[in-house]
């Protein structure tokens, strides 16, 4: 008998669970099919498929119907795996330059345009015209050392081995830190192996202590150890015209990064953190083009700053700002004692994971440097809170331009769409967003909608901005380590 009342009662209640059921199988087939065709895309052609920003590649099925139903609601069209699958096969049988393409757009495109074409393989050949042709694109491989192997050089080296694809644009070749011991070796294998803010590392990682080196999912990459950064001789290790990422923040001015230079088969050096005096900040999205193309040192600027000035230059260009401060709720860091003891700045010795702890900024002065516009005009301060990872910039701004919240929300949406800072800003609707939803996030800045303020007046107004300060980061060092190599794929936004 309770068997039986489980039964539908009603064929039409019965019928509509199936249809949903068969349905989501579809798509999980079409999901399963399209994983094999970015793969495909992406080790044979050099071609990185995304979704409105959203890595692709490495997805699961239900990931990736997940971001499918996420591109719905960003552009409220009906996006569905099946037209991504098409789209991508007729990508398939052309000759395509290395690329990224976003999908999303293409599938968004093709919902609205599809009557104008006699065939899908049209539609696509339309749309990525600019990407055919193997003439109209080449790529020499960068080699890449990182020096240091902390927070950020972790995530470099994870980041740099998952966007290896066939290897035509970075190439991770060795890692510097204080000893290459077989134990030393073990130890940071092991950390990068396991994170206990990002997770496990997806792939195989295999110590070679003969060589003193690690095979990352088949990249061999040679551990050096080294105290001083100008006694290496990298061309020893086959290593040449490298590209430098220094993220230990030892040395920030010219004087002290130059002694990279100085070792042999290095070219370029890029640190990962404020660069002082007269190394050009660059915080990629808004000012990457703008620099000495003689220049040999780079800095990536701090997390903060490239959170916060994409959605500056958008305000700015936009509705124009006269003042504003920013406060920065930003976790605590490896520059914080765990415990009570001395610290050589105020406050940042109380224990890190027991305080909110107010400290300086650097990143209102570091705004003028890559906004000159709003030099003067913007203020800032932080308070590190007890969470190990992603922070919020509160952006209380006046502006030149009254405004309505919805005007405004529908500006940063549109920025975070279409136009040169897609890759900068996600644009975010959901009412339940809290820290823990942006770890792993590849934007610099997260723009959380709901929570914007605007004045009676539609003069003043409150933004929140959500950035993971590790993963987040790391990816704009990527972008731009990738444009100061010159090894920047052609693109489709």
């Amino acid at each position: 008998m309770a068997l039986e009342t489980l039964k539908p009662t009603n064929g039409k209640v019965k019928s509509s669970y199936e249809t949903e059921l068969n349905d989501w199988i579809q798509q999980e087939k079409a999901a399963i099919d399209l994983i094999g065709a970015i793969g495909t895309l992406w080790f044979e052609k050099s071609i990185e498929l995304i979704i409105f920003r959203n890595q692709l590649v490495d997805r699961s099925a239900s990931e990736i119907m997940n971001l499918h139903q996420y591109a719905k609601n960003i552009v409220k069209q009906p996006i569905e795996v099946k037209d991504s699958l098409q789209i991508a096969k007729e990508i398939l049988k052309m000759e395509v330059v290395p690329s990224r393409i976003d999908i999303g757009r293409l599938a968004s495109e093709f919902t609205q345009e599809k009557g104008k074409y006699k065939t899908t393989f049209d539609f696509v050949t339309d749309k990525l015209k600019d990407l055919i042709g193997k003439e109209k694109h080449s790529i020499t491989p960068k080699d890449v050392v990182l020096y240091g192997f902390g927070r950020i050089g972790r995530l470099a080296a994870r980041e740099l081995v998952s966007q290896a694809g066939k290897g035509e644009q970075l190439r991770l070749k060795a890692i510097v830190t204080r000893s290459n011991s077989d134990e030393d070796i073990t130890k940071r294998a092991d950390l990068l192996r396991q994170d206990s803010v990002h997770g496990p590392f997806p792939g195989t990682i295999i110590e070679d202590f003969e060589n003193k080196a690690l095979i990352i999912n088949g990249h061999t990459i040679k551990m050096i150890a080294a105290n001083k950064p100008d006694e290496i001789d990298y061309t020893a290790f086959g290593i040449n015209d490298a590209l430098l990422i220094d993220n230990t923040g030892i040395a920030r001015d010219r004087e002290g990064l130059s002694k990279h230079l100085v070792s042999k088969g290095i070219g370029k050096v890029l640190l990962t953190a404020p660069g002082k005096g007269d190394i050009p900040n660059i915080v990629h999205g808004i000012n990457h083009n703008e620099y000495n193309k003689d220049e040999q040192i780079f800095s990536a600027a701090s997390c903060t700053t490239n959170a916060i000035v994409p959605v500056l230059a958008v305000i700015d260009r936009t509705l124009g700002i006269s003042r504003g401060h920013i406060e920065t709720i930003h976790s605590y860091t490896n520059d914080q004692n765990l415990l009570d003891n001395y610290h050589p700045k105020y406050r940042r010795g109380r224990a890190a994971a027991l305080n909110m702890v107010i400290t300086e900024t650097g990143a209102d002065k570091a705004v003028a440097k890559v906004l000159p516009q709003l030099a003067g005009k913007i203020s800032g301060n932080s308070v590190r809170v007890p969470t190990p990872d992603v922070s919020l910039a509160i952006l209380n701004l006046t502006l030149n331009t009254e405004t309505t919240k919805d005007a405004l929300n529908e500006i940063m949406k549109d920025a975070a769409l279409k136009g040169n800072l897609v890759e900068q800003i996600q644009y975010s609707f959901s009412n339940e967003l809290v820290s823990t939803d942006c770890i792993g996030n590849p934007c610099a800045a997260i723009f959380d909608s709901p929570a914007t303020i605007l004045s009676k007046d539609g003069k003043n107004a409150v933004l929140y901005v959500w950035y993971d300060n590790e993963y987040g980061y790391t990816r704009q060092v990527m972008r731009l380590a990738k444009k100061i190599s010159n090894v920047n794929r052609l693109r489709y936004y």
